[in-house]
């Protein structure tokens, strides 16, 4: 799913009014009636619903809702928070209908000490300002702003949370904003809600349909894209009946130290349930036995060393590379990846303490071959990076890595971010805390390494791997809870994984 700035997220409603063609009106009642449907399929009659507006059109989406709800006898009151004289038609057009309406409440505040008492067990609908800020919110309107945030009833955002800043880092300014439970957004995600600095601001969120113009959707340029189950049913490839192991690949993984081989059995297996046909694990000589009865189906080369890393194996067999997992830092360690560096004709994946020395020889960059991926969690990413001064830097940050390297970075979190050579991003749709665990990464290193074995181009191993890694969790913690879940139970789920995305 493209995610639009807001600036061509207006020039989508206005295609969509001019070419459809349909009134600027009737597509709000549109997205009002969207709202409506979620409200009165989630909020009880006994609740009573507090919709505060704005005057922009929004506020008009807001007052779609609040003539929709009276119409289905709930009891609404109705706060149009007045800031200015000014006002757009449609919300005018919208507040006529209003007026004269049976048993609706309507309050026009313009002091904040004229807001009516607002209860626990109040439903909140926000329709002050949505996603066409320009200017954070402060004074009067932040003022009723906080009033509504310290309620403690629950909270509704229309399209985006009052105060929010969609395209840009809300921390670089101090004004207030909605705490939302729930945002129920328009037609595309907005791109701040993919950060953790918005968590707490936009709450869990809902892409709702509204049916702008699918010319304009399938024809429109964006940098920024959610991935979702169809992207990945699409690039997802059918087994051939005569086919054999040959033909999925052979992949090393280099993975495992001394206290840390569970790295290299989490990693193997993942590679393996993601379908590679063949796997060879590189490991320290101590860890042979441990390898080889948890992942029989693994082959292994022993290192020289007993307990790391410490020389390159031939290379010639193998059509994809994965290190890191476990490795540690040692001095051999080291050198030894960096001769694997220089000697690999095939993308590598470089996960955990391999990414972990790079980011301490960073001219060794220059020379990671093309297509390569790396997966780092936020702090790894600055070992190699640098530090950021918020999430959406550190975005721009990752999109500088990749075109700079002619690599892909996956960067790990609630909503992994895949970014590519060309400045794409896409941000990942499924996964669960339960996920926070060890191992977990790992397993990505595992999936993405298989999937890169079968053939499939960098980029959509990252996609589907970072996709199936999710989904493998949401099984997971659907079982055993987010708390009791661990990472082999993310292992033990991916081939149920990968089975819904085929039904």
């Amino acid at each position: 799913m493209k995610i639009l700035p807001i600036e061509k997220v207006r020039q989508a409603d206005a295609y969509t009014i001019k070419n459809e063609p349909i009134k600027s009106t009737d597509l709000m009642e549109r997205a009002g009636t969207q709202i409506y449907n979620w409200i009165i399929n989630h909020i009880e009659k006994s609740q009573t619903v507090k919709v505060f507006c704005g005057l922009g059109n929004n506020a008009g989406d807001g007052l779609v809702v609040a003539r929709l709800l009276v119409g289905k006898k709930y009891k609404v009151q109705l706060n149009v928070i007045r800031f200015s004289k000014k006002t757009s038609d449609d919300f005018e057009t919208n507040y006529k209908r209003l007026e004269k309406l049976k048993g609706l409440e309507i309050n026009n505040i313009n002091k904040v000490d004229k807001i009516p008492e607002i209860y626990k067990n109040d439903i909140i609908v926000d329709a002050i300002f949505g996603s066409g800020l320009s200017r954070p919110v402060e004074g009067f309107i932040g003022d009723v702003i906080l009033k509504i945030n310290r309620s403690k009833a629950l909270i509704i955002a229309l399209d985006a949370p009052s105060g929010l800043f969609c395209d840009e880092s809300s921390i670089n300014h101090k004004g207030k904003i909605i705490e939302a439970d729930y945002t129920l957004t328009f037609q595309f995600p907005k791109y701040a809600f993919l950060f953790p600095e918005n968590d707490k601001y936009v709450g869990k969120w809902e892409v709702l349909p509204i049916g702008l113009h699918k010319d304009f959707i399938d024809s429109v340029e964006v940098k920024n894209y959610l991935i979702e189950k169809n992207d990945c049913l699409k690039i997802l490839k059918k087994r051939n009946k005569f086919s054999h192991k040959g033909n999925y690949g052979h992949a090393l993984l280099i993975s495992g130290g001394y206290g840390k081989m569970g790295a290299a059995v989490l990693a193997s297996k993942a590679c393996l349930r993601s379908g590679a046909g063949l796997l060879t694990t590189h490991i320290p000589a101590k860890g042979y036995n441990i390898v080889q009865t948890a992942v029989p189906e693994a082959m292994t080369i022993i290192d020289e060393n007993e307990e790391y890393f410490s020389e390159v194996p031939d290379l010639s067999n193998y059509d994809v590379i994965g290190v890191g997992p476990g490795i540690g830092t040692e001095k051999q360690t080291q050198n030894a990846l960096k001769l694997l560096i220089q000697n690999s004709g095939v993308p590598i994946v470089f996960d955990a303490d391999a990414i972990n020395i790079l980011g301490e020889n960073k001219t060794w960059l220059s020379f990671i071959p093309e297509g390569s991926i790396f997966t780092p969690h936020p702090k790894e990413f600055e070992r190699l990076a640098g530090k950021s001064k918020n999430n959406f830097d550190r975005i721009e940050m990752q999109k500088e890595f990749s075109f700079k390297y002619k690599s892909y970075v996956v960067l790990k979190g609630a909503h992994t971010s895949i970014t590519t050579p060309n400045g794409d991003c896409f941000f990942n749709s499924t996964g669960n805390p339960g996920m926070a665990s060890g191992g977990s990464g790992d397993i990505l290193t595992g999936i993405v390494l298989g999937l890169l074995a079968q053939g499939y181009h960098s980029l959509e191993a990252a996609i589907l791997g970072v996709y199936l890694h999710g989904l493998a969790g949401d099984i997971a913690a659907g079982k055993q809870s987010e708390e009791a879940m661990i990472a082999s139970d993310i292992v033990e789920s991916l081939g149920e994984a990968i089975k819904s995305i085929r039904d």
